[in-house]
């Protein structure tokens, strides 16, 4: 049987989830689940939460099923696919992530103020900008008094 493993949608408008699951590859979206690995909350509070069964997951993964690409990515971002790759099992049977805290979109802190170059180097150009006319102005004064 060609299996996937996909995200399947949850929870209500605005406020998702996500449970990965594993799916016949032949049926559509609604098709039913032959296995859950696991769970993806991109909204969850204070963090975003990933969870995912590790030995399960890797099980399936030697049977040849093929995860989606944006499984692919939370399953790569909780070490399991590195596993596979090695062909090696973890000790802990579930790999929990809980990112960064996610930034409210209503409300975004001002950015921290920019750096100006140290004052050392715009005086430096200055000065060498300076001295270029007052030498030509030196040469041509000369020039000036052998003429008359």
């Amino acid at each position: 049987m060609a299996t996937a493993i996909r995200l399947r949608r949850g929870g209500r408008t605005h406020n998702p989830y996500y449970r990965i699951v594993v799916i016949d590859s032949r049926n559509r979206d609604r098709g039913p689940e032959i296995d859950n690995l696991g769970v993806y909350h991109p909204c969850a509070r204070p963090e975003p939460v990933s969870e995912v069964d590790v030995h399960k997951t890797l099980q399936w993964l030697n049977k040849g099923a093929q995860p989606s690409d944006t499984a692919k990515s939370i399953l790569r971002k909780l070490g399991v696919m590195k596993h596979f790759a090695e062909g090696t099992q973890p000790e802990e049977a579930v790999a929990t992530k809980t990112d960064g805290v996610v930034v409210d979109k209503g409300f975004n802190a001002a950015p921290a103020p920019k750096e100006e170059a140290p004052a050392e180097e715009a005086p430096a150009e200055e000065a060498s900008a300076e001295e270029a006319p007052a030498e030509a102005a030196a040469e041509e004064a000369p020039a000036e008094e052998k003429t008359e």
